[in-house]
Formats: C-alpha cells, structure tokens, sequence
C-alpha cells in the first residue's frame, strides 16, 4: 500500500513525497482511515512505528477541508478557537510532534503552536493571541496558561493523548482529568500507546465513544531490524567498558541511556575527559540545554547521547546506529522503548546492555517479556574474560559475582 491508497488531500500528500515517504507503516496504514471516518481510536504500537504521522495527517485533513467547506472560521484566525489539541509527557516530543504538523501541513493554512515548561512562556502566549488552530502541549504548562486565561478549550473538536502509558507513569492523570473537564464532550479522541495496563484500559473507556482499537505489534516484539547484545561486566568496570566497546567497535553515534539524572552526567563527564564528545538529557537540564544537546547529537558535532527514560521520549534520530543500556531498566517494557530508538525505517540498528550482578532480575524480567534469551556478546569485541565461553558464559540469576567481568587490558 502507498499512501495514495488512504485518500489523502493533494497537498499532504505532496508534502509525503518531499520527506520521502511514500508507504504507510502499518499503525499508519489501519488508524488513518478510522479518523479520517470521524472515529475514536485506541491504537496501539510499539515506539518508532510511525504513530506521529497516523494522528497528524488525518487531523490536518479534516480541518482543512472543514475550513474549506466554510464549517469554520479562517484558518490561524484570532477569532477562530482552538480546534485539535495533542498532549505529550515530555518537552522532547512535544517539539518533535510540532516539527510533524509543520512538515505535513506545509501546504495549507492552519497555525500550530507548541507548549511547554522550562522556558519563557512570551514565545508561546503571543502564538496564541495570533490565533492557533492546533496545540501541541505538556499538561503542566497548558494549565499553567489555562490558568492565566491564554488558553480556551471550548471549541476542541480533536484531542489526542500520545504515549498515554508514559503520561500516566508520570504522574500526569489528575492534570488530564483538569485539562479534559474543559474540553466539549462532542469530540473525537485518539489514544495512543505502546502498552495497555488496566489503568489505561480504564481512562479509555471513560473518554473515548465507540472506538475503534488498532494494535499493530506487541510491546514485546522490538523493531525485527535490531540486533541485540549482552555484555556481563561488573558495575565498576562498566565506564571502562563503555570507553573500550566505543572505540573498539568504531561507533560513530550511539544513544546511552542511564536509570538516574546522575548516572548521566557521571557517564557523560567519564566520557569527555577520555576525548569522547558527548552530552546528557535529562529533566534537570534547561530546556536550552536540552535541545542543544539534541541537536548538536542530531547533526552529529555530539558522538554520544546520554539519556534517562524520561528524557529520551520524542529523541528520534536518523540512521542511529547503536542504542547502549548503560543500565539496565528496572521496567522490562522499557527495554523494548529503548532499543526501538534504532532499527527504523528499514534501517538495521544494534542494540548492546551491560548487565551487572545486581541487575540480573532485570535482564531475566527482559528475557521474560522478550520470551528469548540475549545473545551474549562474543570474545572477539570485549577483553573480558567471561565473555569468552559466548552463549554458555551466562551466569545464572544470584549466582554472584564471580562470574562477572574483570577489566584485563
């Protein structure tokens, strides 16, 4: 199928072809025509499946053709209310969701404004004075600015809850519920996430009308492109490990995540003081900071990126080769959003963990979920004398330390 098959507008379909897109992933492929239809969905889909471009293209076709049809006022109008409203949790992808809607929509008329915390709200309340017909928003800065009455929600005809499991794990429920007394009731909804707890399951039914559910792929399918690796290292000797897996393999650009804001920053100041450029994303830094380091990993002048979980929702990057579990997560689904950052669009990736004793119910959770064993990194890229056995170096859960890697350089 190509995205001629979903009958879409001309210019949005023009703006597909100048980024190069010309088939629709399979979440884009089965929720396009369910919204375009004017229902809810509940979709469901694994990171980097596409899941911007499924809500994004449907919402700015009918709201052009609405306003096409003089159903509206003119697009961007002051007078004219806002009409789709996206949350996200992060700041991250909140832009990265913003940037989608500019691309997409760069043939026709509708304004769009990104919100978030971190930075000077001036940017963001003179957008909305102009007049926005999307908003793309975190939930603690739209209420923040719903408060001081920049912003109105009473003519939202779509809304859109993105990585939904992410936002609640974030504690964000009690500022939805706010955010969604002020929108109508006649309104077509659209959840989006990657798993389904009964907390979601929950929130669903008491938001969504007769929706139409779309799950593409379990969260513990990881994108098929994505090779990955263990490597068995005692937590003292990770840095070095990291430092040797970098130059050994040659890696050109890797995103390294870590459980902790300091861990981060430990591994990025290890990491620099050994010639390796390299910067952290975390919820500590600025917004400026953050996105410079974004940038600055996206153009590649920064080799390594180094992330918390939190941090890293909206981080997508082309042709990312390596993803690096620093440390392992302590919530196996977050493995699979890890390594999903790798092995997009057709591209393969690689995906490499160090694994310490104490982390060994982590990995057994993973492999669990994964319902695999990782492949144990081989000899030939690691001086650590465990490794060498391949496979059958595994240690088993608790077995202690001794069968963990010691540096022999």
């Amino acid at each position: 199928m190509t995205f001629e098959n979903l009958n879409l507008i001309e210019p949005i379909s023009r703006a597909l072809k100048t980024k190069g897109y010309l088939n629709p992933t399979p979440i884009q492929e089965q929720a396009i025509p369910h919204i375009l239809q004017g229902k809810d969905v509940f979709g469901c889909a694994q990171t980097g499946t596409g899941k911007t471009a499924a809500f994004a293209l449907p919402i700015l076709q009918l709201l052009h053709q609405r306003s096409a049809a003089g159903n509206t006022a003119a697009p961007g109008s002051s007078s004219r209310g806002i009409k789709a409203l996206i949350l996200a949790p992060t700041r991250e992808l909140a832009i990265q969701i913003d940037e989608s809607f500019r691309d997409y929509g760069s043939g026709l008329k509708l304004r769009h404004c990104v919100i978030f915390g971190g930075v000077s709200q001036s940017k963001q309340t003179n957008a909305l004075r102009m007049g926005v017909d999307i908003v793309i928003a975190t939930p603690g800065r739209l209420l923040d600015l719903m408060q001081q009455g920049y912003v109105k929600l009473g003519s939202i005809e779509f809304f859109v809850l993105d990585e939904v499991d992410r936002m609640l794990d974030m504690g964000f429920i009690n500022d939805i519920k706010k955010i969604i007394a002020k929108i109508p009731a006649k309104r077509q909804t659209i959840f989006l996430s990657a798993t389904i707890p009964a907390e979601i399951r929950k929130l669903a039914d008491s938001l969504l009308s007769n929706p139409v559910s779309v799950q593409v792929a379990a969260v513990s399918a990881p994108a098929e492109m994505v090779k990955q690796s263990v490597y068995y290292v005692e937590k003292s000797e990770k840095r070095a490990l990291l430092q040797h897996v970098l130059e050994k393999e040659a890696i050109e650009h890797a995103l390294v995540f870590t459980r902790t804001k300091h861990g981060a920053d430990k591994v990025v100041k290890d990491l620099n003081k050994s010639g390796i450029s390299a910067e952290a994303i975390h919820g500590n830094k600025s917004q400026n900071a953050r996105q410079k380091a974004l940038i600055g990993f996206k153009n590649r002048s920064i080799r390594i990126l180094v992330a918390t979980d939190i941090a890293s929702r909206g981080i997508d990057v082309d042709k990312l080769t390596h993803v690096i579990n620093y440390e392992l997560p302590e919530v196996p689904e977050t493995y699979v959003h890890r390594i999903g950052r790798t092995g997009r669009a057709g591209e393969a990736g690689i995906a490499l963990s160090f694994c310490a004793s104490e982390e060994m119910d982590y990995l057994k959770d993973i492999n669990k979920l994964l319902k695999k064993n990782i492949d144990v990194a081989g000899s030939h890229s690691t001086p650590h004398a465990s490794l060498s056995g391949g496979a059958s170096a595994r240690p088993k859960p608790n077995s202690g330390r001794k069968h963990f890697a010691r540096r022999r350089y």
